[in-house]
């Protein structure tokens, strides 16, 4: 082991004892801290034997893993969990990236082992019956992390190849259109009677299946903790259970005793009509003779196709499918659907006719003038680019100021230029339009936001500083401190992105104090108030910490507390977490607010 410590990441499976394996659970118990997500640690608590347990709640991966870090490069062996595999949408891609930032070395960096788990396809599929028997692939249909548009074109190359596509994080309390767009997508390439199976809380004590079809599939519960499994198109259901054949019926009669093919015969090119070998045979037979070649049907073994027995006719007849899928068309080959979908991936995951191609990967279905033009642009394009030497995709807030609220039409108009048809505007909760736009010379873009008179803000972990409308602006007294923070702390990176609120009188209609930090002016002086929680299940107001400052302090104060907060906040905690663990900042001290009963949810993100 290496002096500076050990690194084991470690995924134990579904969460009951009986499917971790041996390797894991020595794991944990060499261990002596235990890194991992609240739940998580509550289902492998019976395991532990005293080690130091660091948990934390959902959005808390990257503070995970650097915390991990730290600790082994101290000299400690840390456990971080998984749930299923590690290396399966887990934290052991992320505790890499982190050691990579840090310019981690094999060699003589800490020890890193990442032990397997079975993952959530596996798991559930054990459950359905055997629905991944062929060639399948795992989607996650969160897009926190992920670009839907590049969600869309995984979910379009999948279902017009024809896998078995296993469906990870498909809904939670707020994300509840991706499965929606993803049924709606699927529908368009498989039968509407293709088996699906819902998998809730695999191996635990609320394990919940279900089979179900692919049109029916959202007449069912369907959340954070559910697997969904779909077909492909020889997928089946018999006696409850979804099994996807593997192809053994080409070759074999699965009643018989005696096969037609003898062992020494099974593996010939012309036992396999359907394989690459086949077709370059019958390439070279065509070169040769000037004639096409012919493509035979698949069949059985003999060159018949074999007579299933009387159960198992009428099994499979039961889930005949009469209507031609689109992208499993009669005499469609499996190698043709694969390549149409590296096609589909390199169009942007769009065919010709349908909406319009997305910004990454775009081969949009244009004129030739439109070809052009595109080319042309990106001819002419700056030095900062994306992937294939396009502009890169450049994100920031704009707004008319910290208290106005009011979009001028050329502010709107100029808005409207800049976006054109290849970028977005998205207006946020905060009165500021996110725009997100290919650009090859960010500074020119905010020149000219600026010189409409916009704020620029970056987006991500920085400071925002937000206000209310002072009431149209007839209750301005508060104007020249809203606007002092917004030009001196505005914009400022943060260990967590942080709202500054301030409200322009004493109704407080704003909302401020419910805000990280959140300010209130009100008869002549200002009230301060640190450490709100605005959203989640224990969302709470901030303390108020001083009252009536004079306005000639409150900026130096709230400056005093962004410093410290700067200074010792971790990265990835949120401010009112760091004023709970540090207990006093820029002398205002924390006060435990009463005890609440925490309701574990796992519908949320």
């Amino acid at each position: 082991m290496s002096p500076l410590g050990k690194l084991l990441v470690i995924g134990f499976g579904p969460g009951d004892m009986e499917h971790i394996t041996k390797r894991a659970l020595d794991a944990l118990a060499e261990s002596e801290v235990i890194i991992g997500y609240n739940t998580y640690v509550d289902l492998i608590r019976p395991l532990l034997n005293g080690q130091e347990i660091v948990r934390t709640g959902m959005t808390e991966e990257v503070s995970r893993a650097q915390e991990a870090v730290r600790q082994a490069e101290m000299g400690k062996k840390v456990a971080v969990i998984s749930s299923g595999d590690a290396g399966v949408y887990g934290m052991a891609g992320l505790v890499y990236e982190v050691l990579m930032q840090k310019g981690w070395r094999r060699e003589d960096g800490v020890e890193v082992e990442v032990v397997p788990g079975i993952s959530a396809i596996q798991s559930c599929a054990s459950l359905l019956g055997a629905p991944v028997m062929h060639d399948a692939c795992t989607i996650s249909l969160s897009d926190h992390l992920t670009p839907w548009e590049t969600i869309v074109k995984r979910v379009e190359a999948a279902a017009s190849a024809d896998f078995v596509i296993a469906l990870y994080n498909p809904r939670s309390g707020r994300r509840t259109r991706q499965i929606v767009e993803t049924q709606s997508i699927l529908l368009r390439y498989r039968d509407p009677q293709t088996p699906v199976g819902l998998v809730k809380s695999a191996y635990r004590d609320r394990q919940q299946v279900i089979v179900t079809t692919l049109e029916d599939m959202l007449n069912h519960d369907i959340g954070m903790l559910t697997t969904v499994i779909i077909g492909n198109s020889s997928t089946m259901v018999y006696d409850g259970l979804i099994v996807t054949p593997r192809g053994y019926q080409r070759k074999y009669t699965l009643g018989a005793t005696e096969q037609a093919l003898k062992p020494h015969q099974r593996l010939r090119t012309e036992a396999e009509p359907w394989s690459l070998g086949a077709e370059e045979d019958r390439a070279l037979n065509a070169s040769q003779t000037g004639a096409a070649p012919a493509v035979p049907a698949p069949a059985g073994a003999g060159g018949t196709a074999p007579a299933p027995s009387a159960s198992g006719a009428a099994a499979v007849a039961t889930q005949a499918r009469p209507q031609a899928v689109a992208a499993v068309q009669a005499g469609a080959a499996p190698a043709s659907l694969a390549a149409e979908a590296l096609s589909r991936l390199a169009a942007g995951g769009k065919l010709p006719g349908e909406a319009s191609a997305r910004w990454n990967g775009q081969a949009p279905a244009v004129s030739v003038a439109g070809t052009a033009a595109v080319a042309g642009a990106a001819a002419t394009a700056g030095t900062a680019t994306g992937s294939f030497g396009k502009p890169a995709l450049f994100e920031v807030g704009v707004s008319p100021g910290v208290g106005n609220k009011k979009f001028t039409a050329r502010q709107m108009a100029l808005l409207a230029e800049v976006a054109g048809d290849e970028g977005e505007l998205e207006y946020t909760p905060d009165h500021q339009i996110v725009l997100r736009v290919p650009c090859a010379d960010p500074e020119e873009l905010v020149g000219r936001l600026r010189d409409e008179r916009f704020i620029v803000m970056p987006i991500g972990d920085v400071f925002k500083v937000k206000a209310c409308d002072f009431c149209n602006m007839e209750k301005d007294d508060a104007v020249p401190v809203a606007e002092h923070l917004q030009v001196v702390l505005g914009g400022l990176q943060a260990p967590k992105e942080t709202s500054i609120a301030l409200n322009g009188c004493g109704m407080a209609c704003y909302g401020a104090v419910l805000e990280d930090i959140g300010i209130v002016y009100r008869k002549g002086g200002y009230d301060l108030f640190l450490g709100g929680k605005k959203f989640g299940r224990n969302a709470h107001a901030a303390q108020p910490v001083a009252e009536g400052i004079p306005g000639d302090q409150i900026t130096d104060i709230v400056e005093n507390v962004i410093a410290e907060y700067k200074e010792k906040g971790h990265p990835n905690e949120r401010f009112h977490k760091f004023f709970k663990r540090v207990g006093v900042v820029a002398g205002f001290r924390h006060e435990d607010a009463p005890a609440i009963v925490e309701v574990n949810a796992v519908c949320g993100d």
